[in-house]
């Protein structure tokens, strides 16, 4: 297959040829964003691969069809990016790497709530200029402190291993219960407003869904314990960051370790030193001692990208072989197709030369 890779850095291109060298695919990788701009570089090709910060909209998906683009390839788990349902009703597969490397993300976490907590990213930064004084650098002990994970799917369930590891009560929030973390580790499921309330620490690891959308706004934020640790390595809009900025000034939110960014899609990813950044909320947020924020980077360990090419070259063996395993598409339902068609009507393109050799060729045989 043909295949242009959107959004590629040196490491894609890395990870994805290591992982060709048995398929022979045909690799274009391209640095931009696929969006409205860039979407005539698929002209051509039968596929192309995307990134969670690449626009997959209906006006893009249109115009890849038009093409003759057959499938999405998309190298990550999340697809809010992607119009599914334009996807299906033009016949365009979508298709994506469901899970890579959970212990990557929950790890990632951990390590915010640790330099968080010790004040590490300071330390570091003291001891450089030779100033080794502790004022300013207390931080607590993990053990006994009340760790809420909203969300316990993969990632989740290992935070809940590595933070019972430190001696932490765990207090966990999901409409799916595992059992296994309630009878092996002792992991307790309450309702929402309990684990904002009673959590010391609270991290993030629940889907994109409309309903879980700002789930963490300001009304919640006032439901936490004064002072809260708050993580979040899942998504970015599950945070209102306007609702965290005041959080922060008011003292609510004692520290907070970003992974994410709601309107990320301009920043994370690229170099952007030496560039004035004219985002004023994420700027805003850059300001705060007890904030760190990292790049979109938890995912970004070598096993997960190792895991993330292998899953990408079998969905393309899939798709070729007419098989369907991480296929996104076959989940869209007729009523949704239905109810979008209504919205979004398609537009029939009428031929006018051709109508008339038809009417012409109606009329010659009716005389």
């Amino acid at each position: 297959m043909k295949i242009v890779v959107f959004s590629a850095k040196s490491y894609d291109q890395e990870f994805l040829s290591a992982a060709n060298k048995e398929n022979k695919h045909e690799l274009l990788f391209i640095p931009s964003h696929l969006g409205l701009q860039t979407v005539p570089l698929a002209k051509g090709v039968d596929a192309i691969c995307i990134f969670v910060n690449d626009d997959a909209s209906r006006d893009v998906i249109q115009k890849l069809s038009e093409q003759g683009v057959k499938v999405i390839f998309l190298r990550c788990a999340g697809f809010n990016n992607v119009d599914l349902i334009e996807c299906k009703r033009l016949g365009i597969q979508v298709m994506r790497v469901p899970a890579y490397s959970p212990y990557a993300v929950a790890e990632h976490a951990v390590a915010l709530i640790l330099c968080l907590n010790r004040k590490i990213h300071k330390s570091y930064n003291r001891v450089r200029e030779q100033n080794f004084a502790l004022e300013g650098l207390l931080g607590f002990d993990l053990r006994g402190k009340t760790v809420g994970v909203f969300g316990t799917g993969k990632i989740g369930a290992i935070l809940c291993e590595i933070m019972k590891g430190f001696g932490c009560t765990l207090l966990a929030h999901d409409i799916y219960q595992n059992a296994d973390l309630v009878k092996n580790l002792g992991v307790k499921y309450v309702p929402l407003d309990e684990l904002l309330h009673e959590s010391d620490i609270i991290s993030v690891h629940a889907p994109l869904l409309p309903s879980t959308h700002h789930v963490i706004n300001e009304e919640a934020i006032s439901k936490m314990k004064k002072g809260v640790m708050l993580i979040n390595t899942s998504r970015g809009p599950l945070v209102d960051t306007k609702a965290i900025i005041k959080g922060l000034k008011t003292g609510q939110i004692g520290t907070l370790g970003l992974d994410l960014y709601e309107e990320e899609s301009e920043l994370f990813f690229e170099n952007l030193s030496g560039q004035i950044i004219q985002d004023d909320v994420f700027s805003r947020l850059l300001t705060f001692p007890n904030v760190i924020i990292t790049g979109h980077q938890a995912f970004f360990t070598k096993e997960a990208q190792d895991n993330i090419a292998a899953v990408t070259f079998c969905n393309i063996k899939d798709f070729e072989e007419g098989k369907s395993a991480n296929e996104l598409t076959k989940t869209v339902t007729q009523v949704e197709l239905d109810e979008y068609e209504k919205k979004y009507p398609r537009v029939v393109v009428v031929d006018a030369q051709a109508l008339r050799r038809s009417s012409s060729s109606s009329n010659a045989n009716r005389n």
